[in-house]
């Protein structure tokens, strides 16, 4: 799957997502990652961040908190200075995952050694109907 195929199916599950979670009301003032210099310009940007992350457990099979920051993760332009890698902010995926759990599309699941969030069967239907 390339990136144009999804992000059209990101924009799709944002827009279903829409329906089912709701967006803090801190969304507005934060950055997504200590590498960002502003905030995002979109003003529902937590939907299609959400979305992104059902899309990455739905790849990737038990993910946690702390591989999905690498993910989403960047490079900090440090002016003159050697430009270093920072990860991105694990509150706001803390509270997309725990908005997907309340709206039954994720659960946390053991797979041998590995643990984290998996999706569930009204999840997998949702990214089936969204990815047509």
């Amino acid at each position: 799957m390339n990136t144009i195929e999804s992000s059209k199916i990101i924009e799709n599950l944002a827009v279903q997502l829409k329906k089912t979670i709701k967006q803090p009301e801190w969304t507005p003032y934060v950055k997504t990652s200590t590498h960002k210099e502003r905030p995002p310009t979109d003003k529902e940007w937590f939907f299609k961040r959400a979305a992104s992350v059902l899309l990455q457990i739905s790849k990737k099979g038990p993910i946690g908190v702390a591989k999905l920051r690498v993910k989403y993760g960047g490079r900090k332009n440090m002016g003159v200075g050697q430009e270093k890698f920072y990860k991105g902010s694990g509150n706001i995926i803390r509270k997309a995952l725990q908005e997907l759990d309340k709206a039954g599309l994720t659960i946390q699941a053991e797979k041998n050694v590995h643990k984290g969030r998996v999706l569930t069967p009204k999840g997998q239907s949702l990214i089936s109907k969204c990815n047509r």
